[in-house]
């Protein structure tokens, strides 16, 4: 038998994907210029807007390892994840649209990706299906992991989700209209805010590490069709990624 669940599951998975993608790019490109004939004081002193993004995004994009803590809303569905990953190719976390649904994810390496769906994710999948598939994609699948190789479409999307090149793939530099804000404080690290407001009521603000390397440590968009909060945190630390064991892995044939 081969279970619907993760077929069906891969629109989910492409959407939460393209959401995380697009908040950060969004987060990034409006991080502009600032006047250059100001030469601004405090941190960073005679750094643009720009520059300082520019410069922040980069480093987050070159970091050994971080973890992306993201609460957004679009079209009305909230969206939460939480993803820790290196550059050696591990990764794990987890994603959660609506109320409920969850999916958790593992990738040890760069060859295989394990996804595990909770029952309102399951729920979701065999959603007018008939009373025999549903029992028997839940027989198959509740408590399991599948496995994907990570070259599968069905993995493609969550795999871009452990990469921050990926997630960062669609800054502009050099974009315009940032203004320099004041010196805050995000999880006690120093901060620089830096703010765009847009014509359509949308207001974006990036907060860059003050101190140490000038890490992205959070994303904040209010207002428009998709507010959220994306927060960067846990730069350099390592990252517990073990595929699971033989007998918790579904066998789908």
């Amino acid at each position: 038998m081969r279970a619907p669940a993760p077929t069906s599951s891969r629109p989910r998975r492409t959407a939460v994907a393209a959401l995380l993608c697009a908040a950060v790019a969004a987060g990034a490109a409006a991080c502009g210029p600032f006047s250059e004939d100001a030469k601004p004081a405090g941190p960073f002193p005679g750094l643009s807007g720009a520059r300082i993004v520019d410069e922040a995004f980069a480093a987050t994009a070159a970091a050994k390892s971080l973890t992306v803590d993201v609460d957004t809303t679009s079209e009305g569905e909230r969206t939460r994840a939480y993803v820790s990953f290196d550059t050696a190719g591990k990764c794990v976390g987890t994603l959660t649209t609506g109320t409920a649904a969850t999916t958790e994810l593992i990738r040890a390496d760069r060859k295989k990706v394990y996804l595990r769906f909770d029952e309102a994710s399951l729920d979701e999948q065999v959603e007018g299906e008939s009373p025999e598939v549903r029992e028997a994609t839940f027989k198959a699948l509740k408590g399991r992991w599948v496995e994907f190789p990570a070259s599968d479409p069905d993995a493609k999307d969550v795999v871009a989700m452990c990469d921050a090149k990926e997630l960062l793939g669609g800054f502009e530099q050099g974009a315009s209209g940032v203004v320099r804000g004041g010196e805050t404080t995000v999880d006690g690290r120093k901060a620089l805010t830096l703010t765009e407001p847009d014509d359509g009521g949308v207001t974006r603000t990036v907060y860059v590490a003050t101190e140490g390397t000038p890490y992205v440590l959070k994303i904040v968009t209010k207002g428009g069709d998709e507010p959220g909060t994306i927060a960067f945190t846990r730069y350099g630390k390592p990252v517990a990624a073990k595929a699971p064991a033989a007998k918790d892995i579904a066998d789908l044939d």
